[in-house]
């Protein structure tokens, strides 16, 4: 249980993989995201 172990969160951010136990970002979060960060950044001019 540790960074070797493709199981694991920490084995999976070491080996830079996505899976169960660390979900890739889905496109609606990201969409989501930006359109907050754009919506500030317009606000704050």
């Amino acid at each position: 249980m540790g960074r070797g172990d493709i199981k694991t969160k920490r084995g999976k951010i070491f080996a830079s993989s996505f899976g169960k136990s660390r979900p890739a970002k889905s496109k609606a979060t990201v969409k989501a995201a930006v359109a907050k960060k754009t919506a500030t950044a317009k606000k704050a001019k």
